[in-house]
């Protein structure tokens, strides 16, 4: 083909791919592969060509859109874990308190409840948990082996239940937030009630820090995870209950965007959590069975464990906001402000 039909017949497009741009992915994949056989036509048949020249910028634009369009969405992610989400946790900071003492009562409510009467840890896992866990676990305690239960499945298997249990029940703790708080509630007084009679059970029977060595390798992130998925669900309570200067409509959207963003948050904690539990914790449980061959987990690294992971949740979902807070930094309508300017690095 001569270059002037070559040029007379692509003209009109390469004209629009260069000045009228295109935010669509798809279609600005298309038209960086349409210039990409034309310049390896031109530059086969007219390589001197100052064509072949003008459809390489046009295609070198492209490109450097893409890359950038990269760049972006990656800064995106920065963004969010380094400045956003601790922005809008440190928002909720006081709904977060209030979760958390919530929470402890209701532990402490299954601790007395087990104490005061013999029969209220049975009754409460067989009606809340599985019927036959409470004797299960005083069985595994007599026989000198009393955290069995985690190192009595393939460790695989077990860590994506776990992960996908933990997961949905964070999900449904937000979700039923939307029934004025009080489905968050329910889920908050179940699992705060069961931690408190499940450490009491072995605080009972003399186990109570070794318990807390084995249990609390996992359950540091689990807890404080549920904790948090707790905070999300009253934020989307809240939001419906009280709408302060919006419509219920726009607090309740704005309070539910807000309430997803914490839970959605809280999923690389959960696959961690589950990550300790199938594959740590029952390494550490074998350090505490008698006459175990096994091998076990020496307790100063049990001790690391559960330090680095209290003062990771301390540091980001606490002190980190509050230092962002102090520095200037804050969050209005989505967006990263510092001194009350759009942020953006």
């Amino acid at each position: 083909m001569r270059e002037a039909r070559f040029i007379k017949k692509n003209v009109d497009k390469w004209n629009q791919y260069q000045h009228e741009a295109t935010k669509d992915p798809d279609e600005m994949a298309d038209r960086f592969i349409t210039l990409l056989d034309d310049l390896s036509y031109a530059k086969t048949f007219y390589p001197k060509s100052k064509v072949t020249r003008w459809i390489n910028g046009i295609a070198a634009s492209i490109y450097q859109s893409i890359y950038q369009n990269k760049k972006q969405n990656f800064s995106r992610i920065i963004l969010f874990w380094k400045y956003e989400l601790p922005l809008l946790f440190r928002k909720y900071h006081k709904v977060f308190l209030f979760t958390f003492l919530l929470f402890v009562s209701f532990v402490a409510i299954g601790v007395i409840s087990s104490n005061t009467d013999p029969s209220y840890a049975p009754d409460f896992f067989n009606h809340n948990v599985q019927r036959g866990y409470y004797d299960e676990t005083i069985s595994r305690i007599e026989k000198g082996d009393p955290f069995g239960v985690y190192k009595d499945d393939n460790p695989f298997s077990m860590f994506v239940r776990i992960a996908y249990n933990n997961i949905s029940i964070a999900f449904k703790t937000v979700v039923f937030g939307v029934l004025f708080g009080i489905g968050t509630l329910l889920f908050m007084w179940t699992n705060g009630v069961m931690l408190g009679c499940f450490q009491y059970i072995f605080f009972s029977q003399g186990l109570g820090w070794q318990s807390v060595m084995v249990i609390w390798i996992h359950g540091t992130l689990e807890i404080s995870s549920v904790v948090i998925a707790g905070c999300a669900g009253f934020i989307l309570g809240a939001g419906w209950l009280i709408p302060g200067t919006y419509s219920r409509k726009q607090s309740f959207l704005r309070a539910a965007k807000d309430a997803m963003k914490i839970c959605v948050s809280l999923i690389p904690f959960f696959i961690v959590a589950a990550f300790f539990e199938s594959y740590v914790t029952h390494l550490m449980s074998n350090t505490f069975q008698k006459n175990s061959t096994d091998i076990g987990l020496p307790v100063p690294v049990s001790l690391m464990i559960l330090a680095g992971s209290f003062f990771l949740v301390l540091w980001y979902f606490v002190l980190y906001p509050i230092r962002l807070h102090k520095n200037g930094f804050n969050l209005a309508d989505g967006k990263i402000l510092k001194n009350g300017v759009a942020y953006e690095k």
